[in-house]
């Protein structure tokens, strides 16, 4: 089928994230049922129009999907139909003309400097592995912007807790070098000393479980979830949640636009732009709430 050979392409080739693999299977095998009315052949790559997608993104807006969520169905059916055209010949990718409406641009969740530092004081017992370990998780996560993706796979080679960097994998297998400073450094000996004294190592990853195995990108969630949960404002207790309070206090705090994208590893410093408006909001509020001028008619600070 065209969409397994797809599928394998940007699995293997392409060296996408397993989540982007994971998500374009499915917008795929959706589009599949609704061109073919949910029978189970395959449908005509070279009878599909233009028309016939626009239909479908119709459809997916009538049933209430996100403009976000369909911005990325379109651009999976795009990459697959340019697939088809560079390995089976097909002659037009219906999807180039699509229009699609612009998706609305949301600031992302962050924790202020002080909710942070207030998690990061609640430190284990010294002999707790599990403790340690989920502290340092959140810790490392806040301090470096990493993402949980890129944490999960961290290699313990990757790890100079002596010259404070880490060496991650990012999307499109780039890499990139983060620095850290010394206190992060002290608290990933601690751990690695902890680490140790497991019954036995099977994985050369950093941080592992109780029984020397890696852990997933699920348990990264459940551990920033269960270490923020009741103790921030934040609606999101995530551990993107995380990096955007990271890229948001480095540029309040005066770093360089194009030094936070690299840490980030972003691609576009558009992408990257965004944490500046959160920080212009915060200076925004700062002023309406200091500045006397700012103040509305009648208003006053109080006695």
């Amino acid at each position: 089928m065209l969409i397994d050979e797809y599928i394998t392409y940007i699995q293997s080739e392409l060296n996408l994230a397993q989540r982007t693999v994971e998500a374009y299977n499915a917008d795929l095998r959706q589009w599949a049922s609704f061109a073919t009315g949910g029978n189970k052949r395959e449908f005509v790559a070279d009878d599909v129009t233009t028309a016939d997608l626009r239909q479908w993104v119709a459809s997916l807006s009538r049933e209430g999907v996100s403009a976000r969520s369909i911005k990325r169905k379109a651009s999976a059916l795009n990459s697959f139909f340019r697939f088809l055209m560079k390995r089976h010949g097909l002659e037009r990718n219906p999807a180039a003309d699509l229009q699609l409406a612009r998706p609305k641009k949301y600031l992302p969740s962050v924790i202020s400097p002080e909710q942070t530092q207030a998690v990061l004081a609640d430190e284990p017992e010294a002999d707790d592995y599990m403790g340690v370990r989920d502290h340092l998780i959140v810790d490392m996560l806040y301090q470096t912007g990493m993402r949980a993706s890129e944490l999960a796979g961290l290699l313990d080679a990757n790890v100079d807790s002596h010259g404070g960097t880490l060496r991650v994998i990012g999307k499109r297998n780039k890499e990139r070098i983060i620095p850290f400073g010394s206190g992060l450094s002290k608290s990933i000996e601690q751990y690695r000393a902890l680490r140790a004294e497991l019954p036995k190592h099977c994985s050369p990853c950093f941080f592992l479980n109780h029984l020397g195995g890696s852990i997933d990108y699920k348990t990264v969630l459940k551990t920033v979830h269960n270490a923020l949960d009741g103790r921030v404002n934040s609606a999101k207790r995530s551990p993107h949640v995380l990096r955007h309070s990271f890229a948001t206090d480095m540029l309040n705090e005066g770093a360089d636009l194009n030094s936070v994208k690299e840490l980030l590893g972003h691609q576009s410093l558009e992408t990257t732009q965004i944490y500046t408006h959160i920080s212009l909001s915060e200076l925004k509020q700062n002023y309406e709430h200091a500045h006397p001028r700012a103040l509305k008619k009648g208003g006053h600070h109080g006695s």
